[in-house]
């Protein structure tokens, strides 16, 4: 049994954890993980638990994780990026600046973080803003203040964007969280603000792709992927566990 765990990746942060990458698994195998995963005493006091689900696996599989008590949370689509195919950024008509932890102030980056979350179309988060950035700070280590970019227009800060590299890989960035502050969407600020993220990914944190996610209800980030050239790779269902 423990090798099933082998098989898929843990995403542990601050009262979460994560199962992903279960595509590979045939639906008796992710049958038995889900079941492992629920009787786990490891995990008995930590409050969210997820996996994800491919639309691969057959319906019988999907209700077996419901009645194991995991819940239907959301429905994404996941995406990459080839970074080496990434048009240029137009120097002469940006105007952000990008300010990270190491130069900046945690409360303005966790008060833009904030905003931006409001209205958002994906499902709500469970974690408050202190837990989001515990989870920041343990899954990326030290590294955080780096991934943790405020980004400014004319001085006011209007969003955030948070490029690292995956966890346990080389060359796989990803972009923690990307939004705007509501008075800054609907202005054609978001595809260019996440091109630079995915530039910074390729320049900075020597990323060779991008891997992305969003809810298949937000339409407007599926228009931004689609912009910044990133192609839709899976559908994947969102299960949190609930008893």
């Amino acid at each position: 049994m423990e090798s099933l765990y082998e098989k898929v990746k843990f995403v542990e942060g601050e009262n979460f954890v994560t199962i992903e990458d279960t595509g590979l698994l045939t639906d008796e195998e992710l049958q038995s993980l889900a079941g492992k995963f629920v009787r786990d005493a490891k995990y008995d006091g930590v409050r969210n638990r997820t996996i994800l689900v491919p639309s691969n696996f057959q319906e019988e599989t999907v209700i077996y994780i419901k009645d194991l008590g995991f819940k239907h949370h959301d429905e994404v689509y996941f995406v990459r990026c080839e970074l080496a195919e990434l048009d240029p950024i137009d120097t002469e008509r940006l105007s952000f600046e990008m300010v990270s932890l190491r130069d900046g102030e945690e409360g303005v980056f966790k008060e833009t973080w904030r905003r931006a979350m409001e209205g958002s179309l994906n499902a709500p988060q469970s974690l408050n803003m202190d837990e989001q950035m515990k989870s920041v700070k343990k899954e990326l280590g030290q590294g955080y203040v780096d991934t943790c970019l405020t980004a400014y227009e004319n001085g006011t800060p209007i969003g955030v964007v948070m490029p690292h590299i995956e966890p346990g890989t080389k060359d796989e960035g990803r972009i923690f969280y990307f939004g705007l502050v509501p008075e800054e969407r609907g202005k054609n600020k978001s595809a260019p603000l996440y091109k630079e993220g995915l530039h910074l990914l390729q320049s900075i944190f020597h990323a060779t792709y991008s891997v992305g996610a969003t809810s298949v209800h937000n339409k407007p980030m599926l228009k931004v992927f689609e912009k910044c050239g990133c192609a839709v790779t899976e559908r994947v269902g969102i299960y949190k566990y609930s008893k």
